[in-house]
């Protein structure tokens, strides 16, 4: 049996009770999957992996000098949630963007939030990507954020709390697609068997999102011509750009293929030009328009900016977003929901330190091998300290760059992250720790995706589960019903 020897350990284990009990969301799946022997299954997780190479199903590691661009690996037993589960998590979601839509509009208008002193304004104003440009600025529908991926953890309790919200270009969302497709073809029988929700409808509600963000002197009787902007082959998320576009039946588009021409924008094609209505830019601001950001980028188009002030196309996130991106305005999340909408957050945030914040900073710097530190800005697993199992040179590093910039930093106590059944060639299957990363999309009411991607920490004991550093992906089925304990 797959199972047998499986140990749970000290660990919050989203299969087992700590006794090995199968908890109850988990039993037809666990039933199912005890009826295969290791080999079978090991040549099953064999065929997954040669058919995400075959269908090109990869990412690129920038800082691998060796061959930078691999498969995203995926392992076949899924992450079940249940009904119960989901309705609070989706909940919680919605809640939260709601929140950040209203603190972007805010920021960006009257700034009541910072009058009132519930964020004190250095915060905001010395964000990276606070974009003052973009002051009393009217985004079509007041809609900032139109697709947001927040990071879920559960803790040692099994508490759901938010990681850290992406505002700006989130990714995965292509793997969470290519993982279903990829664990129906494999176990077609577990899956028809489970009652799970699909995830297949996310590019169709991506595009309901981006046409009901049009520009507003757009005529109603007509489709907007949507495109998808990216940097271009060699960037990390490649594969998820030209994926999206395709299953949206959108024209995937690099700077160099857009122009502006009195104020609007138009794609070049073997047709002449064609006017673009909305963008979902893959883009960061800062490489959007060389001509208002930064002038040495190749990667954008001259005079976007112009055209989206004249309200002649429509961006997807908007600009200006990554400020709620800041994981020092992160630490702020729960005040804005409590300020906005009067509500007590359904998902906590982790436990956060400022190192701004002088008694903070004391107790970061006097604890930097307890703790893990991050940058306010970097992604991806890149600009962070886990304290306990850095070397004594990695540490003094972070205390000498938060010495000089405490803006830049914060630091969270270690989260003992849930565990998840995860094969292993050398022992069979072992706890690896897990994250979950839902997608939520804004257009005319907030949708989230039944599901969403599970990466996991293919090392053991590692709690880093981001793919530029060794993690991983699961499927993540979302029940549709509730199952008897």
């Amino acid at each position: 049996m797959l199972f047998d020897n499986y140990q749970p350990e000290n660990f919050f284990d989203e299969m087992f009770t700590a006794d090995g009990t199968t908890r109850p969301h988990y039993r037809s799946v666990a039933a199912a999957l005890n009826d295969v022997d290791p080999i079978e299954f090991r040549n099953k997780q064999t065929a997954v992996e040669a058919s995400f190479m075959r269908g090109g199903v990869t990412f690129t590691v920038y800082s691998d000098s060796q061959g930078t661009e691999r498969i995203f690996p995926f392992d076949c037993v899924p992450r079940v949630i249940s009904a119960e589960e989901w309705e609070v998590v989706e909940k919680g979601l919605i809640q939260r963007l709601t929140a950040l839509n209203l603190f972007l509009h805010d920021i960006y208008h009257d700034q009541k939030i910072i009058k009132d002193r519930v964020i004190p304004p250095q915060y905001v104003l010395s964000a990276k990507h606070f974009r003052r440009e973009f002051m009393h600025f009217e985004v079509p529908k007041d809609i900032y954020v139109h697709i947001c991926g927040s990071d879920l953890i559960r803790d040692k309790n099994g508490q759901y709390l938010v990681l850290e919200d992406n505002l700006r270009c989130p990714s995965g969302a292509s793997y969470m697609l290519e993982n279903r497709a990829a664990l129906k073809r494999t176990f077609p029988e577990l899956f028809k068997a489970s009652g799970v929700h699909s995830v297949s409808n996310y590019p169709a509600e991506l595009l309901k999102v981006m046409q009901y963000c049009a520009p507003a002197n757009f005529r109603a009787n007509d489709a907007p011509n949507c495109v998808l902007l990216t940097p271009g082959v060699f960037n990390s998320a490649y594969f998820e750009h030209a994926f999206l576009a395709r299953q949206m039946g959108i024209p995937i588009v690099e700077g160099r293929d857009l122009v502006v021409r009195d104020f609007k924008v138009y794609m070049r094609t073997t047709a002449g030009l064609v006017k673009v209505d909305v963008i979902y830019r893959r883009i960061d601001d800062d490489f959007l328009d060389p001509s208002v950001f930064r002038a040495d980028s190749l990667l954008g188009v001259p005079g976007l900016v112009n055209a989206y002030r004249a309200g002649n196309v429509s961006l997807a996130n908007s600009i200006g977003t990554g400020v709620a991106d800041d994981k020092v305005v992160y630490y702020f999340v729960p005040h804005m929901i409590k300020y906005y909408l009067g509500e007590d957050p359904i998902l906590p945030n982790v436990d956060t330190y400022l190192a701004s914040e002088p008694a903070d900073c004391s107790h970061i710097l006097a604890n930097l091998d307890k703790l893990v530190v991050k940058s306010a800005n970097e992604a991806g697993g890149y600009g962070m300290l886990m304290g306990p199992w850095a070397s004594k040179a990695e540490i003094e590093e972070f205390r000498k760059m938060i010495e000089d910039n405490p803006r830049n930093f914060i630091a969270q106590d270690p989260i003992s992250l849930s565990r998840h059944p995860t094969w292993t060639e050398e022992s069979g299957f072992e706890g690896r720790h897990i994250d979950l990363r839902p997608y939520i999309l804004y257009g005319e009411k907030i949708v989230v995706t039944p599901g969403g991607l599970t990466r996991v920490a293919l090392k053991k004991g590692s709690l880093v589960v981001n793919s530029s550093q060794g993690g991983g992906s699961k499927d993540t089925w979302v029940l549709r019903n509730s199952v008897p304990e």
